[in-house]
């Protein structure tokens, strides 16, 4: 069922106000920042020597290239605000052979459902040349393994596998509700959660809410935002076992804050993205997202950037260069300053 858990989809709502947020980098890294005015930016892919993004504001897939100049191109896809009020469109696009691989999220309140919405779909240049499937509720993120699609549908709160041809999906996993004591939510309403009548310690479930999703090593890692009401360290990353189902995810990462993203770098570092902490009367903290490396043997982790407001997508690039885009029309570069830092 839609709920709340349509935020993942990356909600309207207000943003606590400090224009004075911007990103910080660690030590020995540095960070550029560009803007286009009015996008709603979210997925990140390369095309080449050019960057692929696509702006859920206008529904367009754009080309930023090497001299900075943002370009649409292919077709207007459904795009606007879901009955939560939450920005849906085009959520994420990989370059595949001659055409791209987009993941399209739910109906727009306002539109009239069409076999592009709630899809996998395949696009040219101009137009959509194929509809892998449109058998999804909410697909958010997608990762391509051979001929296989595995697909997160954040509205199911499960993991989809189905060919390039179409067939399918298969239902990989699905994600159980997530649970927090009620001392952890007592800042929300102190006489309604915390302890029980009888002093014993409550428990309050909520749901998973899949959003990023990453292939390596044969198993495949999917970020956990959680739902309402995004409690701060709520958020987890698992991994299950790419070539079968199975009973159980293995948690890989917790105590993270709603974790949009999960992606690994060229050296194998997975790198975390927070969207940041949610304040209930004003909403997503600006400057409360960050970009975490973490080491899976170690579990060592460090902040590559924080202060950044609504991130959404992260993709590391071959040169060691790390592309992040949020919500409010930016694409940050992080980049590293000076000689290659030790890593973990």
């Amino acid at each position: 069922m839609r709920a709340l858990i349509g935020l993942i989809a990356l909600s309207l709502m207000t943003i606590a106000t400090d224009g004075s947020a911007e990103p910080k980098a660690a030590p020995g890294y540095e960070v550029e920042t560009v803007q286009k005015p009015g996008a709603i930016f979210a997925g990140l892919a390369r095309d080449g020597d050019a960057l692929l993004v696509t702006d859920l504001a206008d529904g367009r897939l754009y080309r930023r290239t090497q001299d900075g100049r943002f370009t649409a191109f292919g077709p207007i896809l459904p795009h606007g605000a879901d009955v939560m009020g939450d920005p849906t469109g085009p959520y994420r696009v990989e370059r595949h052979g001659n055409g791209y691989l987009v993941a399209q999220g739910w109906t727009p309140a306002d539109h009239k459902e069409d076999a592009n919405d709630h899809a996998m779909l395949e696009v040219d240049e101009g137009a959509v040349t194929r509809v892998i499937s449109n058998d999804f509720w909410n697909p958010y993120d997608f990762a391509l393994s051979g001929d296989m699609l595995y697909v997160v549908d954040a509205a199911r709160n499960s993991v989809e596998r189905l060919l390039l041809d179409g067939s399918g999906p298969t239902r990989l996993f699905a994600f159980a509700r997530l649970s927090i004591s009620g001392q952890s939510l007592t800042a929300l309403s102190p006489t309604e959660f915390g302890k029980g009548q009888k002093g014993e310690e409550q428990k309050y479930g909520f749901d998973a809410v899949p959003t990023g999703l990453a292939v390596h090593g044969g198993r495949l890692y999917v970020s956990l935002f959680g739902g309402f009401p995004f409690v701060a360290g709520s958020g987890r990353i698992v991994s299950l076992p790419q070539a079968s189902q199975a009973s159980s995810a293995h948690i890989e990462a917790v105590g993270l804050n709603a974790p949009v993203d999960v992606v690994f770098d060229a050296e194998g570092e997975m790198l975390i993205l927070e969207h940041g902490t949610f304040d209930q009367s004003s909403g997503w903290g600006a400057g409360s997202g960050r970009l975490l490396e973490v080491d899976l043997t170690s579990g060592k982790r460090q902040a590559l950037v924080d202060g950044l407001t609504r991130p959404v997508d992260v993709l590391p690039l071959d040169n060691g260069a790390i592309v992040i885009s949020q919500l409010d029309g930016k694409v940050v570069f992080l980049k590293q300053a000076g000689p290659p830092q030790p890593r973990h």
